[in-house]
C-alpha cells in the first residue's frame, strides 16, 4: 500500500504555478478589460520567479492573453467557464512535504459556489484534465471543495470556516465529521480548525477562508481583525478566539481596503495574496499610505520573500484577487 499524502504549504518549493484568463461577462461587464489587465499583471509578477501557465477557454481568450504576457508564461486552450482556478482547479498532494518524490492531484467537486453562478461544467472537469496534462494521478475528492475555503501549514494543520464548508449548498448530505474526515483522508491532516465566518462582504463565496487569513509558518497565522463599529469586528474577534484554543499563534492583520469599483462599494482584501518560490504577490488597492503598510506588515511576516504589489480593486469587485486565480504545483525531486 502507497503512503499517504499530504498537502504541502504554499510557501513549499513550486514547479509551477496555474492560471486561467478571465471568461465570465456577467461578472465583470464593463470592466471586462480592466479585469483581464490585473490578471496579465498578477501573471506577470509571478513568471518573474517561477513558470506559469495560463489557461484560456477560447482562441480569442488565448490571443489576448499571448498579447497581454510575457512570453515565459506557457498559454493551453482549455474548456473553462471562469478564471477562479484556486477554486475548480486541483489541490496537488505529495508523499514527504520535505523531499516529495511523488505528487498526486485531488479532484473535487465544484458547484459554483453553490450554484451562483451557471454553467460550470468546464469548470467541474478543467481540475482533472489539468492534473492529468502534468502527468500526474488523478485523486478523486468525495465532496464539493474550494481551495479558496482552505489554508494549511504543510505540517497537517487546516484552517477553514464553519460558513462555507457547512453551508447547505455545498454538501448537503454531509455532516461536519464526515466532510472533516474527507479533508483528513486527501489531504494528509492531522488537526482541522475551524474558524466562523468570513468577510461580511464576501457576497459570493460564503466565507472563504483565503480573504481573512493566512498561514505564515507552521502553526502561525495571519488573521484579518477588524475596528469596533465594523460588521467584521465580533466575527474576527471570535475567529481570533478560535484559533488561539486550537493552539496556533496569531499575528492580527488590521488593514481592509474599501473602495467605489463599477458604482459598488468593494471591500478588498490584502491577505488575498499568494506566496510563491522567492516571493508574495500583494494586491493593490491605489492608497499609496495603507499599501505601503500592507506590504510591510506582510513582508514581515514572510521574512526573505520579495514583497510584490499588483492592482487588485477589479479582481475583488469579482471576488478575490491573486490566490483566488492561481494554484500552485509543488515541485517534487526526480526518482531513483
Amino acid at each position: 500500500m502507497l503512503p499517504p499524502m499530504i498537502m504541502p504549504a504554499e510557501w513549499a518549493p513550486h514547479e509551477r504555478t496555474l492560471m486561467a484568463w478571465p471568461r465570465r461577462r456577467e461578472i465583470w461587464g464593463p470592466l471586462m478589460a480592466d479585469a483581464n489587465r490585473e490578471t496579465a499583471g498578477v501573471a506577470n509578477a509571478i513568471a518573474a520567479f517561477e513558470p506559469l501557465t495560463m489557461v484560456a477557454g477560447s482562441p480569442d481568450d488565448a490571443r489576448e492573453a499571448r498579447a497581454a504576457l510575457t512570453g515565459d508564461v506557457e498559454v493551453v486552450e482549455l474548456p473553462i467557464d471562469d478564471s477562479w482556478l484556486r477554486d475548480s482547479g486541483p489541490i496537488f498532494v505529495v508523499d514527504d512535504p520535505e523531499r516529495p518524490t511523488r505528487r498526486a492531484g485531488v479532484h473535487w467537486g465544484f458547484n459554483a459556489w453553490g450554484g451562483k453562478f451557471p454553467p460550470w461544467d468546464n469548470d467541474q472537469a478543467i481540475g482533472g484534465a489539468l492534473v492529468e496534462r502534468l502527468g500526474d494521478e488523478v485523486l478523486r475528492g468525495p465532496m464539493v471543495l474550494e481551495g479558496g475555503a482552505i489554508a494549511v501549514d504543510g505540517a497537517g494543520r487546516l484552517l477553514t470556516t464553519e460558513q462555507c464548508l457547512l453551508h447547505p449548498n455545498r454538501n448537503p448530505d454531509l455532516s461536519r465529521e464526515q466532510i472533516e474526515a474527507n479533508l483528513r483522508e486527501l489531504l494528509g491532516l492531522e488537526q482541522v480548525i475551524w474558524l466562523g465566518a468570513g468577510l461580511a462582504e464576501d457576497r459570493d463565496t460564503d466565507g472563504h477562508v483565503d480573504l481573512i487569513a493566512d498561514f505564515t509558518a507552521p502553526g502561525r497565522v495571519l488573521l484579518q481583525s477588524a475596528e469596533p463599529g465594523s460588521p467584521n469586528h465580533e466575527p474576527m474577534a471570535a475567529n481570533r478566539e478560535r484559533a488561539l484554543a486550537a493552539g496556533l499563534e496569531v499575528d492580527d492583520f488590521p488593514l481592509l481596503v474599501y473602495a467605489r469599483v463599477n458604482g459598488e462599494e468593494v471591500a478588498a482584501s490584502y491577505l488575498n495574496f499568494y506566496v510563491g518560490n522567492g516571493f508574495v504577490v500583494v494586491p493593490t488597492s491605489g492608497d499609496a499610505d495603507m499599501d505601503a503598510e500592507a506590504l510591510g506588515l506582510i513582508g514581515e511576516a514572510l521574512p526573505g520573500r520579495e514583497v510584490v504589489g499588483t492592482p487588485g480593486l477589479t479582481l475583488a469587485y469579482g471576488g478575490g484577487g491573486p490566490h483566488c486565480i492561481t494554484q500552485q504545483v509543488p515541485s517534487v525531486e526526480p526518482r531513483g
